[in-house]
């Protein structure tokens, strides 16, 4: 009979409902984006979890092998790529030019986000500090990812002031490295090493081998890299259609360095993107490597997310309840980086963000995402064996504090996660309509899609009206498009 023809395994489903939501975006990507206001994790989520084991039950990856070690190798992947990519595409010398500002973002920020974050988890969750310290730490980086979908290649993006684009990405880019110090803190704490050997093992370990030594060997295949493209692009040896795959497969081989070596993944992913970028080499106009890299990498990983939410855990396991979480979440996009964001730029410590709104947006615009997935698995990773290497499913021999943080640090990093995605997801959207009813009505534009000026109290310059492309001439993400065909047509 023709029935016994069916093979509806997970695999075959997962292909299916994969490639059916990722077909409809690209077609419809264009209207989602610049006419909408939409980016796709937010999209991408929801329709994870229609498919997934809380709507159809499609898409099941636990069933089909989604254990903890293939969630940390599917987000080491995801994530050191995006920041790879966003290394390429910041502006040669920019941390020469910026280091003032990268420093607040790297330091007081983080540093405060991490304390607040950990006291709101401690108090609602009625953790031990350590294990407040840990799952805080998983929060504390901007997601590259979600990041990059928000404020890159749509209309809303040329709304704000490139400068304040380029902080955000740059700080998203190497903050994911920089939360490393951070997590193993908390570890530090929570296996309570000798106060002397914890504090030499973190500097030496984490800091010096894993962050140091992780951003020179970074810096140092991009350049090598960098040398041998020019060489072989001089000689006309590479042609048109290598050029993604050649960028693709330098991000994963810096990546492969990098965790083989036991160094920090996502700063040697950066550096490699930033010295590879030496002397205006950018992805962009040949290969259009972000646009791609959300499209097909980005979205399947949230998806992915949406299937795999942890629903039963947000109730009654431990001390998480569904009313402690929705507190955690609200307070920690409150209080996690706009107060301490708005406070330096007060104290005009963040030299390139020049107005109260533009302190209010970087303040915002801090996700959480696939790069706190990662480091939750880091986190169970070291207490369940010690090293990088997790566990497929967590044990149930640890020791009780141990014990406690594995189970805990999953549920709550996912519901926060969640959270942000459709929050941050959907700002852009919000952001748009707010600012349409804002003006007197002989002032509006039509609601969808026409808004173009920038947004009220930002500041835009000289730097902010280039267009990246050498032609001298400021375009949309929609005529950038068309010059890109005209130029892919002409053969240049």
């Amino acid at each position: 009979m023709a029935w016994s023809q069916l093979e509806p395994t997970p695999a075959h489903l997962t292909y299916l409902v994969l490639t059916s939501f990722l077909l409809v975006y690209a077609l419809f990507s264009v209207l989602v984006r610049n006419r909408l206001h939409l980016s796709e994790p937010p999209l991408a989520t929801i329709w994870g979890i229609i498919v997934g084991p809380r709507g159809f039950g499609v898409l099941t990856p636990y069933k089909w092998g989604f254990s903890d070690d293939i969630v940390q190798e599917f987000t080491r992947l995801v994530v050191g790529v995006q920041c790879f990519a966003v290394g390429l595409e910041l502006p040669e010398q920019y941390f020469r030019q910026k280091w003032r500002d990268i420093a607040m973002l790297l330091g007081p920020v983080m540093g405060f986000g991490w304390v607040v974050c950990a006291a709101f988890i401690g108090i609602l969750f009625g953790t031990d500090v350590a294990t407040a310290l840990i799952i805080s730490a998983c929060l504390t980086p901007t997601d590259p990812v979600l990041a990059a979908s928000v404020l890159a290649n749509s209309v809303f993006s040329t709304r704000v002031p490139k400068r304040v684009r380029d902080l955000l990405a740059a700080e998203s880019g190497c903050n994911d490295g920089v939360s490393f110090p951070f997590l193993y803190a908390g570890l530090s704490v929570l296996t309570r090493s000798s106060v002397g050997g914890a504090v030499r093992k973190w500097f030496f370990v984490t800091i010096l081998y894993q962050c140091v030594l992780g951003t020179f060997i970074g810096l140092a295949i991009g350049h090598l890299f960098n040398r041998v493209y020019m060489f072989s692009h001089g000689r006309g040896m590479i042609g048109r259609a290598s050029y993604l795959a050649f960028y693709f497969l330098l991000a994963i081989f810096s990546i492969g360095v990098a965790s083989t070596l036991g160094v920090d993944d996502f700063l040697v992913a950066f550096c490699a993107g930033l010295g590879f970028s030496h002397g205006g080499n950018s992805p962009t106009e040949d290969t259009r490597l972000p646009v791609i890299i959300d499209l097909m990498l980005n979205s399947t990983m949230f998806v992915f997310f949406g299937a795999m939410i942890p629903w039963e855990s947000f109730n009654r396991l431990d001390s998480i309840t569904p009313l402690r979480l929705i507190a955690v979440l609200v307070l920690i996009l409150l209080f996690r980086r706009i107060p301490v964001v708005y406070s330096l730029y007060k104290m005009k410590a963040l030299p390139h963000v020049r107005t109260a709104t533009e302190a209010l947006f970087c303040g915002h615009f801090g996700p959480m995402g696939v790069g706190a997935l990662f480091l939750a698995m880091e986190a169970r990773a070291q207490l369940e064996t010690g090293t990088s290497l997790p566990l497929p499913d967590p044990p149930d021999d640890l020791p009780v504090e141990k014990q406690r943080t594995v189970v805990l640090v999953w549920p709550i990093i996912c519901f926060v996660v969640l959270g942000s995605t459709l929050v941050h997801g959907l700002s852009t959207l919000a952001i748009s309509v707010s600012g349409h009813f804002a003006r007197h009505k002989g002032e509006r534009a039509p609601l969808i899609g026409a808004e173009r000026e920038g947004l009220d109290g930002m500041v835009f310059d000289s730097e902010d009206e280039e267009d990246g492309d050498g032609d001298g001439v400021a375009r949309g993400p929609e005529e950038e498009e068309e010059v890109f065909r005209r130029r892919v047509n002409a053969g240049t």
